[in-house]
């Protein structure tokens, strides 16, 4: 059985050096399994992102797990729709970007990198490309949701993602705290199996993602 590549995709305006892109490198290292990781450092333009993407995800032959937190889940979502060798662990996802992010127009300044850019109407039209209307092979998705999440709204991710796999959280942050204790159920899904831990209650943290 060919093993499978684990692709972090990080946030907006975050990086591969994201505290969750470590952890699970970190985690993936210790099994012996560093040479399967990949975390992309992606462009703010989404059309350039997803292409960065499908580079990564190109061959149909190799099992492709995709941990997608915050941006990084809509960007995932576009992949294992468009892709059967795909599967995707969603960690506190953005369900509409392209509306979200309408605020953030103007300059901005990504949180690890410190590069600045302009965003701009051209990269919400290039999220609203990737938008899909119904979701297909919903037993491709896990969904790992804070309540806690002090940017986006949960209920929205709950909705959207009706039919796959939840683990719903109580607490917790946008960042998704304790990240470290749903690595094992992480590994399992890359195999298809579901072996999630109780959602045991956290405060209400505010983390960066």
């Amino acid at each position: 059985m060919t093993q499978t590549h684990f692709i972090y995709v990080h946030g907006f305006n975050s990086s591969p050096a994201s505290i969750k892109a470590r952890i699970l490198g970190e985690y993936l290292d210790r099994l012996g399994l560093a040479s399967h990781y990949s975390v992309p450092a992606l462009s703010h333009w989404p059309a350039e992102a997803m292409a960065q993407l499908e580079a990564l995800v190109a061959d149909p032959q190799q099992p492709v797990l995709l941990v997608g937190s915050s941006l990084g889940g809509f960007y995932s979502t576009a992949l294992v729709e468009k892709h059967a060798h795909c599967r995707c662990v969603l960690v506190n996802p953005a369900v509409s970007p392209q509306v979200l992010l309408a605020e953030w127009l103007g300059e901005n300044e990504n949180l690890y990198t410190h590069e600045h850019y302009q965003l701009t109407p051209q990269h919400l039209a290039q999220l609203q490309a990737l938008v899909c209307d119904e979701l297909q092979g919903l037993e491709r998705y896990l969904l790992l949701q804070q309540t806690g999440d002090e940017t986006l709204d949960y209920r929205e991710a709950l909705a959207r993602y009706a039919g796959a796999v939840q683990f719903v959280q109580p607490g917790g942050s946008h960042g998704f705290d304790r990240f470290e204790d749903l690595l094992p159920a992480i590994l399992a899904f890359a195999t298809g199996r579901i072996e999630l831990p109780e959602p045991v209650a956290l405060p209400f943290t505010q983390l960066s993602h």
